[in-house]
């Protein structure tokens, strides 16, 4: 790269890394130099790239949860009658529990965020929102908030239990939300 060129990339680096070091420390384990070293970023782009700590881990925990809503659209997209809904959101929960434990831990360290920061906590139910318009397009928002809550708590049941319940357990507490639906 010629001098005075810009690294297009190194944005998007530094949000990467900023997600795996949260994923493999905590929060509490990030910093502006670690994060660097991780990205192979100079320590000046933190700075030039991103206005504090603040805003690069809100931005990267935006990121994250885009990331997660997507993965809901592409299982309720597919669903045409309620059946076939109740079907993907089954298939969801266990998409997500049997999935990537990064995305587990990434979750949770919003969460304690969100418990703590208003400004966390106003992405995170963003976030809800967002996922609950996708289970709306199914079922009324009363059973798409209940679903909500649902697929967090299973996901998080399924992915630390030593002995996670079958798919046909899902299946069944899906149906029973959304029996009235």
């Amino acid at each position: 790269m010629a001098t005075g060129q810009t690294d297009p990339q190194r944005r998007e680096r530094i949000l990467a890394a900023t997600l795996d070091l949260i994923a493999d420390e905590g929060v509490a384990g990030v910093s502006h130099r670690k994060i660097a070293d991780r990205a192979g970023v100079p320590l000046g782009s933190m700075t030039y790239h991103f206005d504090g700590m603040d805003g690069l881990l809100r931005e990267a925990f935006t990121r994250f949860a885009d990331r997660i809503v997507i993965v809901f659209e592409q299982h309720l997209a597919k669903a045409d009658t309620t059946e076939q809904a109740r079907e993907a959101v089954t298939d969801l929960v266990h998409a997500l529990s049997e999935g990537p434990r990064r995305d587990l831990i990434l979750a949770q360290e919003l969460y304690t965020l969100a418990a703590r920061r208003p400004e966390y906590r106003e992405l995170t139910q963003a976030w809800m929102r967002r996922s609950r318009r996708l289970l709306e397009r199914h079922f009324d928002a009363d059973t798409a908030r209940q679903l909500d809550a649902l697929i967090e708590g299973l996901t998080l049941h399924r992915a630390l239990d030593g002995d996670p319940h079958d798919r046909e357990l899902t299946r069944l507490a899906v149906a029973r939300i959304t029996a009235a639906a």
